[in-house]
This record gives C-alpha cells, sequence and structure tokens, in this order.
C-alpha cells in the first residue's frame, strides 16, 4: 500500500494488513453474518491516531469505516478494501462525582461505563446490552431503561470531541458549535469520528426493582392491551422493554413452557422500590405470569441481564418500525410471527416510549419524534451453521410489512439495510438541516459507512 511506511512512523498504535497476526480478530464485529476484510486496520492508541488515519484515508482515496463496539446489525464498522479506523482500544473514563459527569474515550463499552459510574451510585441513559459500543449508540439517540426518567443519551450528552473528514480535532459543545452539536446527537457517524463523550449522570443505583415477567403468548392481548392503556402515564422511573419469543431453556421458567412462544416484559423501575411495587403490581394481575423476576437487583447486573441473548459471532438481522399504539391489529400481527418464527433465538422486542423522552422538544436534537408510543423491532437471530438464512430474513419483511400502515417512523440505529428511504423515515424534516452539516464538515462523503446523509453534491471534491 501506497505511504504505508510513512504512515508507520506518524501512527502510535497498531497497523494490521490481511494476513498479519490479530487481523482476522480485528475485523470481526458482533454480527457473524458481516464477513469483511479491509485493506488496513488501524487500532488507534489515542485521538492523534484518529486524525491522521483521517488524513491517510483522504490522501489515498480509501473507504473508511469507524469502529467502535462494533454494534451495528448492519456491519457499518468493517469496509471491503479500505481503511477501517478502530477506536476500541479508547478506553479511558474519568468520572466527577461532584459535577455528576464522565468524560469517556470513544472505545468504551456501556459495561465498561456503567461500571465506572456505578462505583459513585451514578449512570445516564445508556444501552441494554453491556457489550455494545458509546459511541453509535449515542450519536443515533440512545434508548435504555432509564430514558423516560432521565431521556434519551443524547439528552445527556454535555460535549463531543470530534475529528472531522478533515482530519482536524474539534471540540463539540452547545456554545463553540451549537449546530453541530444539535447534529451530533442523532445523526450518527456522518459528521466525524467522535473520540470521547461528557455526559450527565444521574444518582441511580447500585440496587433498583426489576427483571423479567413471562406470560403465555395467549395472554398477549390483556397484558399489551394494558401496557397501551397505561405506559403513557406510567411514572417516569418505571422502563419497559418488550421481548417476545420461544421460551428458552432457562430455570426460571417451567419446562413444559421450553420452545413454545411467550409474551415477556422487562421492567426497571429506578426510584424508591416500594413505590416500584405498587405501581408493578396491577400489570401482574392482568394475567398470571409463566415466571416472574422483579427483584431488588444491581444496576449493573439489570444494564447486562440481556447479553446472553445477543452473543458475538451469532447471525443477525432486524428491521423496525414506530407505532403510536398497540393496536389490536398490531397485536395480532405479534401472534402471528411468534407463531411462525424460523429460529429459537429470534425475537418481536421493543420499548416503551414516554416520560422525558417525550416532554423533550423533538427540535431539541437530530434524534427524531418522541411521541408516546412503541419501538418495535423484528429480530432475527440464527447460528452460522444454518443452512437456510434466507428464511429468516424473510421472517423479519413478513413481519415489518405487515406493520407497515401503523408505522410512524423508525429510529435511526434500528435501521438495517432500508437505505435512503429508511434515513428520510428517520430523519424527516431533519434531513434537511442535517444535510447542510453534512456539506459543511464532510462534503464529499468520506464518512458514508453509516445510516449515510450524502451531502447535496456527493461527487464534489
Amino acid at each position: 500500500m501506497n505511504g504505508f511506511g510513512e504512515l508507520r512512523g506518524r501512527f502510535r498504535g497498531a497497523l494490521l494488513r490481511p494476513g498479519e497476526e490479530g487481523y482476522d480478530e480485528a475485523r470481526r464485529v458482533w454480527n457473524g453474518a458481516i464477513d469483511r476484510r479491509p485493506a488496513l486496520i488501524a487500532r488507534c492508541a489515542g485521538a492523534d491516531d484518529v486524525a491522521v488515519a483521517v488524513r491517510f484515508a483522504r490522501e489515498h482515496d480509501l473507504p473508511v469505516s469507524v469502529r467502535g463496539g462494533g454494534h451495528a446489525v448492519a456491519g457499518h464498522a468493517v469496509c471491503d478494501d479500505g481503511l477501517m479506523i478502530d477506536l476500541s482500544l479508547l478506553k479511558a473514563v474519568r468520572v466527577d462525582p461532584e459535577a455528576r459527569t464522565a468524560r469517556a474515550a470513544g472505545g468504551l463499552l456501556w459495561r465498561e461505563l456503567d461500571g465506572a459510574t456505578q462505583q459513585f451510585g451514578l449512570a445516564t441513559t445508556g444501552g441494554v446490552i453491556g457489550h455494545t459500543g458509546i459511541g453509535g449508540l449515542t450519536l443515533g439517540g440512545g434508548l435504555g431503561h432509564l430514558m423516560r426518567r432521565h431521556g434519551l443519551t443524547v439528552d445527556n450528552l454535555l460535549a463531543a470531541d470530534l475529528v472531522t473528514a478533515d482530519g482536524e480535532r474539534l471540540r463539540v459543545d452547545p456554545e463553540s458549535e451549537p449546530e453541530l452539536f444539535w447534529g451530533l446527537r442523532g445523526g450518527g457517524g456522518n459528521f466525524g469520528i467522535a473520540t470521547a463523550f461528557t455526559y450527565r449522570l444521574h444518582p441511580v443505583g447500585p440496587m433498583v426493582l426489576g427483571g423479567p415477567v413471562f406470560w403465555r403468548l395467549e395472554d398477549a392481548p390483556e397484558v399489551l392491551g394494558f401496557l397501551r392503556d397505561h405506559a403513557a402515564d406510567a411514572p417516569d422511573e418505571l422502563g419497559v422493554t418488550i421481548a417476545m419469543m420461544l421460551a428458552p431453556p432457562a430455570p426460571f421458567l417451567p419446562p413444559e413452557r421450553y420452545g413454545t412462544p411467550v409474551v415477556g416484559l422487562v421492567l426497571v423501575w429506578s426510584g424508591d422500590p416500594e413505590d416500584g411495587r405498587k405501581v408493578i403490581a396491577p400489570l401482574l394481575e392482568v394475567a398470571r405470569p409463566v415466571a416472574e423476576l422483579v427483584r431488588p437487583v444491581p444496576y449493573v447486573a439489570i444494564q447486562s441481564m440481556l447479553d446472553g441473548g445477543a452473543p458475538a459471532g451469532r447471525h443477525y438481522y432486524w428491521r423496525s418500525h414506530r407505532l403510536p399504539a398497540l393496536t389490536d391489529q398490531v397485536v395480532d400481527v405479534f401472534a402471528d410471527q411468534l407463531a411462525t418464527i424460523t429460529s429459537p433465538f429470534s425475537q418481536v422486542n421493543g420499548w416503551a416510549m414516554g416520560g422525558a423522552v417525550s416532554r423533550t422538544d423533538p427540535e431539541a436534537t437530530a434524534v427524531g419524534e418522541r411521541e408516546v408510543g412503541f419501538d418495535i423491532s423484528f429480530a432475527a437471530a440464527w447460528l452460522p451453521s444454518d443452512p437456510e438464512p434466507e428464511r429468516h430474513v424473510a421472517w423479519v419483511r413478513a413481519g415489518w410489512e405487515r406493520l407497515r400502515p401503523h408505522s410512524a417512523g423508525v429510529y435511526v440505529n434500528f435501521l438495517s439495510d432500508e437505505g435512503e428511504a429508511g434515513v428520510e423515515t428517520a430523519y424527516g424534516h431533519r434531513l434537511k438541516r442535517l444535510t447542510a452539516l453534512k456539506d459543511r464538515f464532510d462534503p464529499t462523503n468520506l464518512f458514508r459507512l453509516n445510516a449515510n446523509i450524502p451531502p447535496s453534491e456527493p461527487g464534489r471534491r
């Protein structure tokens, strides 16, 4: 590769080429269905390395992908025949318990950030899979168990350090770059590479009241109907995640239920436990649960509780919708999908929105609409050895198509292969404002391996 020797002289981290030790491990991402081979992997040791790598890619006209946690289902973190800029070695984190802030390097995973902030009984809204990277989740918006009380992750973002497409380093906050700060909060990786984030923290834990509750599929109309009627007015302290699946062979489920469809809710109450028990009690009385594990548990345990259901290396595909309500027709689609599910690892899952999320002005960030409602995904997962992966993809698309008449949009971090149409649906009228930022900070679309917002003149250099 031309210029490689010069790059090695300026780069402090590791540079890996095909065939070299560590290359194959470094190019693997969470979704095992992604199998791409970069021409070069730059494992950055700091923000200066990121800037050097960006300049090298521009000088040599290389496609660029950016890896944080590598959790995007579409595999945006890794490219073929280009430069993969790997942030996974950037692990520094500093918590200021008096100011209730944390400064976190862009390669951290959520379990690492949670582990640092929970030492002081603090947290911010973050992903519910511990091995998700903080970068992609934050830049797309950030859903989590705490969002109804404390808002999305971007609502708690105070500043970001950015390397632009010119290889320049910027600190972005409401004072220094207010328009770019708006765009970073939901616009994804379109405007640069975020090497560090500063978050607002809140008193949370170390114990919360939470855990899963499972019902029979036959109870779905009553359970989801109760959720539809009461989630919007539920106290902000209550987080609700939906998980409908084939019952796994878990010790807390009756053996006769293994492999049968169940409706699950993961409940997390971040306030006073006694108040939480009173709020949750009516839901448990709607129908008799198959299993109920709502208990006082460490917040870090709740944050990693779902990790086992999303291991790295399994093959994944999903599509999503934002639904204003869980109507009877929507619940019927869920039941039909579970009846025709093609893999024991697949799920219909989602989030109850509302609370602080929906009280925030939708124009305050680039995330998109914030109405009270539900984000729902059809998420397929299967083993690499499966001889018919197409049937799992078809299962997702069939359910997604049936919900299209009920959809009010899509959350950008849940996009997969919808392409330009999906990006337009996610951002709506905000896309014009985001395109103006793209024109200013990345007019050649160097950062295009993402939920891409193309510049208005994509051929310009």
